[in-house]
């Protein structure tokens, strides 16, 4: 498991606008719409199996990593997808450590890909863990820059 594996280049927002968690899940969630890879009609039923998952607990990391993962199945979805983004500000997602946090992969799959689904959450965690991978995905100067962090941490697995 990669990040190219669910990350698609038209699918990283190096500086999310939100300023909640409400408002980042749903632009967030915004690239898989412009690029067909959801359906406009699943908008509602995705934010909701989304908003649902954060009910359930926080899908921020803590520990000081600065992370959140939200994610949620959706028979809806084709596959594993996902979404790179950064909030430069930062967004309060309930994390533990009470930090707020900056960067987010948002990841969907339907209950087929259950398997890949807990295979991506585990290749993030252990890359997310290295400090200096945070540090220059927080300080690349745009999408391409933040494109080819992730690239570079696949080439390095």
């Amino acid at each position: 498991m990669q990040f190219r594996d669910f990350i698609m280049p038209e699918r990283v927002i190096s500086n999310l606008s939100a300023s909640t968690k409400a408002e980042a899940i749903s632009e967030l969630i915004n690239p898989l719409f412009t690029t067909g890879v959801l359906a406009d009609n699943l908008r509602e039923s995705v934010l909701a199996a989304l908003f649902h998952r954060e009910e359930l607990g926080t899908t921020a990391v803590g520990n000081g990593l600065g992370l959140a993962i939200p994610h949620a199945k959706h028979p809806g979805v084709r596959g594993l997808v996902g979404v790179f983004g950064r909030s430069v500000e930062g967004i309060d997602w309930e994390a533990a450590d009470g930090k707020p946090v900056h960067l987010f992969i948002l990841l969907l799959s339907n209950g087929e890909y259950a398997d890949r689904h807990l295979e991506a959450l585990a290749y993030i965690s252990r890359t997310f863990r290295n400090k200096d991978f945070r540090n220059l995905l927080l300080k690349a100067a745009n999408a391409t820059q933040t494109e080819d962090f992730l690239e570079d941490a696949d080439n390095e697995e």
